[in-house]
């Protein structure tokens, strides 16, 4: 059963350890987005959590820093497995475990339809309370000081994929990367995987943009799902 399914950005600077507070306060509504969040998966009370990410590392750990509080208490140093989708007998959902998925370079709809599967062969039937995370940011070519520099496809593709998630536009959403090539992003994969398995579960799932800003030349996109 799924009580919780949200995206996350994943950018270090927001950790208490690394971003200054003249930092966080450029990316105010994001912490407060995934603060938000966070408050709400404790009271969904999931027995594991499914957190796919085109990263390891900074990837998971950031969004759970902020989603989960007995990863935060215990001080980031907490080891996963990390799992892909390469071994068909992935992912591993256990009760009381958090299970990462890293992404491939395969295509959206692909990661679309490993989404789908695996609600149908892991989730289905499952009787733990699942909560999803998909995280990753979105252009990283939004301003010319930003890590990659300008390009027009960078602010053209976060407007898209915002526009196309309030809608439930999933054709437009998995065609994205073909539509603006150079927009620079990394978690498209991850977005689609965890719509994949939204749309294979039946729900009436419901899109919430709760923020999206890029200070730094990133766009970091907080979304919830009403399930």
């Amino acid at each position: 059963m799924i009580v919780f399914a949200c995206i996350s950005p994943h950018p270090p600077i927001i950790l208490p350890s690394v971003g200054s507070q003249k930092d966080k306060k450029q990316v105010k509504k994001t912490i407060e987005s995934l603060e938000f969040l966070g408050k709400k998966l404790s009271e969904a009370k999931p027995n594991t959590i499914i957190i796919s990410s085109p990263h390891p590392d900074w990837g998971i750990k950031v969004p759970l820093h902020f989603l989960n509080s007995k990863f935060k208490n215990q001080n980031e140093k907490l080891q996963f497995k990390i799992q892909n989708y390469q071994n068909p007998d992935n992912p591993i959902i256990e009760p009381n475990t958090i299970c990462p998925i890293l992404t491939t370079l395969d295509s959206p709809k692909q990661h679309f339809e490993w989404g789908r599967q695996i609600y149908r062969l892991k989730i289905e039937n499952c009787k733990l309370k699942i909560a999803l995370i998909a995280s990753g940011d979105l252009s990283h070519c939004l301003k010319s000081d930003g890590p990659y520099g300008f390009h027009p496809d960078g602010p053209k593709y976060d407007r898209a994929l915002i526009e196309a998630l309030k809608k439930k536009d999933l054709e437009t959403i998995l065609k994205l990367d073909n539509i603006y090539p150079d927009a620079a992003e990394c978690g498209l994969r991850s977005f689609c995987f965890l719509l994949g398995i939204l749309e294979a579960s039946g729900s009436a799932w419901q899109p919430e943009i709760l923020s999206y800003e890029g200070p730094f030349g990133v766009g970091y996109l907080v979304a919830d799902f009403q399930i």
